[in-house]
């Protein structure tokens, strides 16, 4: 699929995942796509036939997000277990952990060159990372409730984000302050996307609508209602003429942006669509959800491979590549998933993932007791103080918050007393 958009057609599914597709990505190169699940796990596809596929475990709870980095080195992901991970993309799969978020981590994204890391929780929060050093750089809070999404525009001076408060909000990343405020009395925003140029943004709708926005003149340009159901992701093609939506219809609807019309419904998915993306050159995308039977399925267009095995990566500190057996079960319950990723508080008990198991058949390449470096009290006290700081890293995002309404409020009472001033004087 070029600038001049082909017929799209199915080729074939992956398949490894054990329950829904959340999140969908391309590396920038195109040679590999990487998935996240309710399974827990990641999974990352080599797009030559036979090639193997890594599934990396890591995460404790559902994977909600996960995005490459602009060069294809790192992949960040987001999970319910209110964690983010930067993930060395290759047959090792080793990790680093950032835990800052009081709440699920909802999505995560890097800016063009890099640098920064942008994640969104149910904290209410944005939350930006700089990836040299690894650490947190600021908090951005304005969200009165959880916050879905947030994207770098394509310079990196602005952050989009979508809440379920019903809004989107425009953030400067250098003054750190929200320009733009779009709002809607009908339903949220379940995803949000800048367009490659920076203009405009999109947003998928709970409420079964599409909108674009020219961020410009702060100004509705489109308004699609072209799916009966919510509405869970959308996708830019690179040449910025043609937009691809996900919904929980089952369907896939491909949008001419210059004439404004639909052009392409796409209907390989029986179950709710939770994601799609475009690969970098705008050739291929995939797309991911839970079907009826649940089965999720991964769908790539002109992509022609053949099942490859699968090989699990655990995420611990000396990774190596093992035979594990590392699966997680799902109820059978397709509209329960659909109605969860809506809003998580519908999910019911028994449609949870249930606890993780692992079975080892070989675990020579891992160290005994007697053989490892660090002894074991000093290992739990080395664990006690994780936890210790984790707590902490808790108590300051509090405080921040705190820290950022009381400074919202000052500068609303120095504004008013201002304006104060302005009619004594105007008035003597």
């Amino acid at each position: 699929m070029a600038s001049a958009l082909e017929d799209p057609a199915l080729e074939r599914y992956f398949k490894g995942h054990k329950a829904a597709i959340t999140s969908v990505d391309f590396s920038p190169n195109g040679k590999q796509l990487a998935t996240a699940s309710w399974d827990t796990f990641l999974m990352l596809w080599n797009c030559k036939p036979q090639a193997r596929a890594f599934r990396y475990v890591g995460h404790k709870d559902v994977v909600t997000s996960l995005r490459f980095s602009p060069l294809g080195n790192l992949l960040a992901s987001a999970s319910r277990d209110r964690t983010v991970r930067l993930w060395i993309p290759d047959k090792r799969g080793k990790s680093s952990e950032f835990k800052a978020h009081t709440a699920p981590v909802r999505s995560v994204d890097f800016s063009a060159d890099g640098q920064f890391l942008a994640t969104a929780s149910e904290d209410k929060s944005i939350k930006v990372w700089n990836m040299y050093r690894q650490r947190f750089l600021y908090s951005l809070y304005r969200h009165t409730h959880w916050v879905r999404c947030a994207k770098f525009s394509p310079d990196g001076r602005l952050i989009v984000s979508c809440s379920e408060d019903k809004t989107i909000k425009i953030w400067d990343t250098t003054n750190k302050q929200c320009v733009n405020n779009f709002s809607d009395s009908v339903g949220f925003a379940n995803f949000v996307d800048f367009n490659p140029n920076g203009t405009c943004i999109a947003s998928a709708g709970s409420d079964h609508t599409v909108k674009l926005w020219d961020v410009r003149v702060n100004k509705l340009l489109q308004h699609y209602q072209v799916h009966s159901g919510g509405v869970n992701c959308v996708s830019f093609h690179p040449s910025g003429n043609y937009l691809i939506t996900a919904s929980s219809d089952g369907t896939l609807k491909i949008l001419d942006l210059l004439e404004g019309r639909l052009i392409y419904t796409l209907q390989g998915h029986t179950g709710p669509v939770f994601t799609v993306s475009f690969s970098k050159g705008g050739e291929l995308f995939s797309s991911g959800g839970a079907d009826a039977q649940i089965n999720p399925k991964l769908e790539v267009i002109d992509l022609q491979t053949s099942s490859p095995p699968v090989v699990d990566v655990l995420s611990f500190d000396s990774t190596t590549t093992t035979d594990t057996t590392t699966v997680r079960t799902l109820a059978d319950k397709s509209e329960e998933i659909s109605r969860y990723f809506l809003n998580p508080s519908l999910l019911s008990s028994e449609c949870s993932p249930t606890s993780l198991k692992k079975k080892t058949e070989d675990m020579s390449d891992f160290p005994s007791e007697s053989q490892r470096s660090i002894p074991l009290a000093v290992t739990d006290a080395l664990e006690h103080i994780m936890e210790q700081l984790n707590v902490l890293t808790q108590t300051v995002s509090i405080l921040e918050q705190r820290l950022t309404l009381t400074e919202d409020k000052l500068k609303d009472c120095l504004e008013n007393q201002q304006r104060l001033f302005n009619v004594i004087q105007q008035k003597s």
